[in-house]
């Protein structure tokens, strides 16, 4: 049984309408959390495209400079049948070089921030050795936006 003492105690600082919470309280504070997190969520993802594009360039530039050390030891660049592969692993296919000092590259790089693998030409386009292409996010060639093309003859 509660005396008139304890009874004081323990309803001392809690005022009529200062229970707690309402429910509508409640959603308004989760609704203001939510839309603050979609808003960044959004502004992040956008950088995300950009560091995807940023790691595709440096690639593509380690990928030349293995080529031009591959090309220093065996005197051409690999064949478009021995690809990229040639600076990971002595090729097999013809012509196999005597030279062959590798791998070219410490970390084997098999494919573009978008998981898609790299596009290797012996020639390259416009009169160069080879060229190496990333088709950008949506792994086809052209595309605009965040699935345009990085090419190592643009660069």
């Amino acid at each position: 049984m509660l005396t008139g003492k304890t009874k004081g105690l323990r309803n001392e600082g809690i005022r009529a309408g200062e229970e707690g919470w309402t429910f509508i309280e409640t959603i308004i504070v989760l609704a203001i959390v939510l839309t603050l997190s979609t808003t960044v969520g959004f502004v992040g993802f956008r950088y995300v495209g950009q560091a995807k594009r940023v790691a595709a360039r440096n690639q593509i530039e380690t990928i030349s400079l293995a080529l031009s050390g591959y090309l220093f030891d065996c005197g051409d660049y690999p064949s478009e049948l021995q690809g990229l592969e040639a600076l990971w692993k002595k090729p097999t296919a013809s012509p196999i070089p005597d030279g062959w000092n590798g791998p070219y590259i410490e970390n084997r790089i098999e494919s573009d921030p978008w998981g898609n693998a790299y596009h290797y030409r012996v020639p390259g386009p416009n009169g160069l050795a080879y060229g190496i292409a990333s088709y950008g996010a949506d792994g086809r060639e052209g595309g605009v936006g965040d699935a345009r093309d990085l090419v190592s003859w643009e660069q």
